[in-house]
């Protein structure tokens, strides 16, 4: 008879993603992973089977999180307002977690070239991201917050390009003024 599982497996996702979103799957090793949940080998393989199984769960449970997120903040206000708070909200989120920037474009990055399961997951946050910016969009022209004649789905292309552009630019350190005026620029396409 097995002994039932004595922790809280979403604790765990959540302690291993900080450390995968934190150091990259490659250089998270199986003690860094035993150290930050506190949970032995044992346990730890016995709810995931491999390291991947770990970063896969966690990483899927980071995508829903920040799905959710983006759903909530592009839906309260005008759209206008609410692109433009959302491009702050994850530049900001980007340098408060010491500039890790977001785990999907760091993925996209390290394991996208190497690993067609976290490939596709980030081709479906792409794609995801344009579906809802392009929804807010058509919103937003609706309601005359958004003035630009270009169509809402040309207009979401140019978001999801420069969402990751932006993160990169936060994860090379680049200055918080520069990073401010580029996204004032980018928004502009919106008048």
């Amino acid at each position: 008879m097995s002994r039932p599982q004595e922790f809280n497996t979403q604790e765990a996702l959540s302690q291993a993603m900080q450390v995968f979103w934190r150091k990259g799957y490659e250089a998270t090793s199986m003690a860094d992973l035993l150290i930050a949940t506190g949970l032995s080998k044992s346990s730890l393989y016995a709810t995931f089977n491999s390291k991947r199984e770990i970063f896969l769960a966690a990483f899927d449970d980071y995508r829903r999180s920040r799905a959710k997120d983006m759903l909530k903040i592009l839906s309260e206000g005008p759209a206008r307002v609410t692109l433009e708070k959302f491009f702050q909200m994850a530049i900001s989120d980007a340098w408060t977690c010491n500039g890790q920037g977001c785990m999907s474009i760091n993925q996209a990055v390290e394991l996208a070239t190497v690993d067609i399961e976290v490939a596709n997951r980030v081709r479906g946050d792409f794609l995801g991201m344009e579906q809802v910016f392009s929804k807010t969009i058509t919103r937003g022209q609706k309601e005359g917050s958004i003035k630009s004649s270009m169509t809402a789905p040309d207009l979401a292309k140019i978001f999801v390009v420069a969402f990751p552009g932006l993160q990169v630019m936060v994860r090379a350190g680049c200055e918080v003024d520069d990073i401010e005026k580029r996204l004032t620029s980018l928004l502009s396409v919106l008048d």
